[in-house]
């Protein structure tokens, strides 16, 4: 295990969403939005370091999306980002993705139910009362 004990706390941007993965607060964040340059380049830290958890998850593992926008090249990237926890409800884990939208946000809302199809993941959909 390499930076597992490590958290990757990723302040939020104009481009770059806030992104909290945090395995010792049992903290699991995705919030703003996502246009980074290079989407494989900003996500793939996520994506390893998230690989390196399903191999010693804790016990429940709850990732709150609050996406405001993401452009195409994020979708993919952020999709591939929540499959990882597929291996988790594989072995036994709980792990669920809770999607927050904003009320009236077609495009996010439809975003999430494309996603809530694709992944065999617990899958929530909420409307964000801020």
């Amino acid at each position: 295990m390499s930076d597992m004990g490590k958290a990757i706390i990723i302040p939020c941007s104009e481009e770059l969403p806030e992104v909290i993965l945090d395995k010792e607060k049992n903290e699991f964040k995705i919030n703003g939005r996502s246009l980074p340059e290079n989407s494989f380049e900003f996500y793939r830290p996520l994506i390893t370091w998230m690989d390196e958890y399903v191999t010693n998850p804790n016990p429940v593992t709850h990732v709150h999306v609050f996406l405001e926008y993401l452009n195409s090249s994020s979708v993919k990237q952020v999709f591939f980002l929540l499959t990882k926890l597929e291996v988790l409800v594989k072995n036994g884990k709980e792990a669920k993705i809770i999607w927050y939208y904003q009320p009236g946000d077609e495009l996010m809302k439809t975003k999430g139910m494309e996603f809530k199809k694709l992944l065999n993941v617990p899958f929530e959909m909420k409307e964000n009362q801020k």
